[in-house]
Parts: structure tokens; C-alpha cells; sequence
């Protein structure tokens, strides 16, 4: 008894720290702060037009700026256009006859705010280039043209870091694990939802559909919290949907999220001469976040197997428990912000 004492303490604790990391980031999106966009657009003349917009939501203390190259020099005011969700600075630069390509463009605070940085070049004679910063490597050299293996490179890993920080998307995926029963189901359960948001992610990213995101937020916590309420049953009912066919459940969930994944992919945009392997690209970096995430949980489950059922029935149900809570807290607030 003291040993199962012990571990109801930690697996407490467990849960207790899980919401409480979670929570401060459950904001509307439950993913990590928008990136940033830096944006300089070539004129006829051969001046620049440039922008460089910021989300609001920033971690305080932290200045997050465009860095130029020292040939180019502003030719008119700066000015600054808000809405609610991020500020946008305008201005006109003079890049002088060497122009942009060769020359090093940046963001700084990307490493203290956690952040990434998106940077476009569109020059006169139609050459469009982008790259996406990061803290680790916060500068861009412009090259004279995109190379297929940047973009293949960034947008993998945009898609990365977006499925990691997603705690709705990984706490969906953690209810499929725990409602799924063999390894044959398990597989065509995560592969039917891969699957599902793979489809809408490329039709949304493609502009053949379009839904607001808001909205499409709500209704992602709404599907978490149907898991729960569907894992919480005791006795478990074999007769519902959920259990006779986890898979195709799914594969329908996963429709709604991938609309999800879009929206943030809209906010960094696609390279106009590689969007088919960016769009891939980041289909892939989900993808393999999920894959990591699947095989630690499993690893995890596999590990406490033993201690976990030692435990008392109301303790064994803390993580979907959990989840329940985040669920309702995402379904509160993303409804509150529609209106």
C-alpha cells in the first residue's frame, strides 16, 4: 500500500503539472505564438516596399525587430497599421544598385520569444524567395533563387513545431492511443486520422475550401471533448461508434483538424514556385511530430503498465480526466471568443 500510496502521488502530481503547463498555453489556438512576416516587395523603380508584421501576443520584455542590410537606408516615414490580432510596421527603402540578392535579412528576439520569422523577397523581374527563421538561424541570405531543398527543409520544419506545440492535436492523438484496442486497430486508427486531416490540410492550403478558423477551433476542442466523455465511461460500451469503429471516427475527426493545421499554415503562406513540395513538405513535418509523439506515449504506456494497475480506478483515470478539463476549458474559451 505505501508504494501504490506513492505512486497516486506522483501520477497527482502528474496530471497537476500537465494542466498547469498546458493551460497558460490554451490560448484560442493551443499552439505556440504566430510567427512574424517580413516582407519586402521591389518597385519598378528599384526601391522597396517593406512590412514587417508582429502578432500582439509576445512575450513581455521581448523586442522582436527586422535587421537589414547596411546599404539600404529608408526613403519614407515609417508607418504603423493595428487590428486586434497583430501591428504592421510600412516604410520604402533604397537598397542602392546592388539591390537585395547576396545581401543578409533577419529578425532578432527570435530565440528569446520562442518564435519564428517569415521572410519574403519578391524582386521587379518576378523572382519570388522566402525562408523561415528561427532562433537557431535568424538571418537569410538572398540567394538568386528558392532552391526546392530550402523550402523542403523549412516547411518540414514548420510542420514539426506546429504539430509539437499543438496540445489539442497531441491530446486528441493521445485519446485515439488510449482508445484503441490491439496493434492492428491502433495502426488503422492513427492512419485513418493522418489520412483525414492530410485531405483537408491540402484542400484548405489550396483554396478550394474555406472555413473561418475560429469556428473551426471550437469544433476541434468539441472532438476532444467527445474522446473524453467517450473514455470516461465506466463500464466502457462496445456498442458505440467510437469502439465498433475507432478508424472511421477518425478519419472524420481528422477532417476537422486538418482544416486546423491549415489555418496556421495561412499564416505563413506558400512559396508561389513550390507549392506543391511545400505543401508536402509540411504534411511530412506533422506527420513526423505525430510519429514522435505516438512512439513515446507508447513507450511511456508500455513502462507504467504495471505500476498504473495497481492503482485505484478513480486514479487511473486521471489522464483522460485531464484532458476532459482541457477540453472544456478550449470549448469555453474558443466559443467565448466568436462572440
Amino acid at each position: 500500500m505505501p508504494r501504490v500510496r506513492r505512486a497516486a502521488g506522483w501520477i497527482a502530481m502528474g496530471v497537476g503539472a500537465l494542466l498547469w503547463a498546458v493551460a497558460p498555453a490554451a490560448p484560442v489556438a493551443a499552439h505556440k505564438l504566430a510567427p512574424s512576416l517580413l516582407q519586402l516587395e521591389e518597385r519598378a523603380d528599384g526601391g522597396f516596399d517593406a512590412s514587417f508584421k508582429t502578432p500582439r501576443q509576445r512575450p513581455a520584455g521581448v523586442e522582436i525587430a527586422p535587421v537589414l542590410p547596411a546599404t539600404c537606408r529608408e526613403t519614407a516615414a515609417p508607418r504603423v497599421e493595428a487590428d486586434a490580432a497583430s501591428v504592421t510596421l510600412r516604410w520604402q527603402l533604397d537598397c542602392g544598385a546592388e539591390g537585395l540578392v547576396g545581401q543578409s535579412l533577419g529578425v532578432s528576439g527570435l530565440a528569446e520569444s520562442s518564435t519564428n520569422a517569415l521572410v519574403r523577397v519578391a524582386l521587379r523581374d518576378g523572382r519570388r524567395m522566402q525562408a523561415v527563421l528561427h532562433g537557431g538561424e535568424p538571418t537569410f541570405e538572398v540567394p538568386e533563387r528558392a532552391t526546392a531543398s530550402s523550402v523542403l527543409r523549412d516547411y518540414t520544419r514548420l510542420g514539426f513545431e506546429h504539430i509539437a506545440t499543438g496540445f489539442d492535436h497531441l491530446l486528441f492523438v493521445f485519446g485515439l492511443l488510449l482508445l484503441a484496442r490491439g496493434a492492428r486497430q491502433l495502426v488503422a486508427t492513427v492512419t485513418a486520422f493522418t489520412l483525414g486531416h492530410s485531405v483537408t490540410l491540402s484542400l484548405a492550403a489550396l483554396g478550394f475550401v474555406d472555413f473561418p478558423s475560429g469556428l473551426i477551433e471550437l469544433v476541434i476542442a468539441a472532438t476532444l471533448l467527445a474522446l473524453a466523455l467517450e473514455l470516461a465511461r465506466r463500464p466502457p460500451r462496445p456498442g458505440s461508434l467510437l469502439r465498433r469503429r475507432p478508424w472511421a471516427v477518425a478519419a472524420g475527426f481528422g477532417l476537422l483538424h486538418g482544416l486546423g493545421f491549415a489555418g496556421a499554415l495561412s499564416e505563413v503562406g506558400l512559396p508561389q514556385e513550390e507549392i506543391p513540395l511545400a505543401l508536402l513538405a509540411f504534411n511530412v513535418g506533422i506527420e513526423l511530430g505525430q510519429l514522435a509523439f505516438v512512439v513515446a506515449v507508447l513507450i511511456v504506456r508500455a513502462w507504467a503498465a504495471p505500476l498504473f494497475g495497481a492503482l485505484p480506478e478513480g486514479l487511473r483515470a486521471a489522464p483522460v480526466t485531464a484532458m476532459g478539463a482541457l477540453a472544456v476549458y478550449w470549448c469555453l474559451d474558443r466559443g467565448a471568443a466568436l462572440f
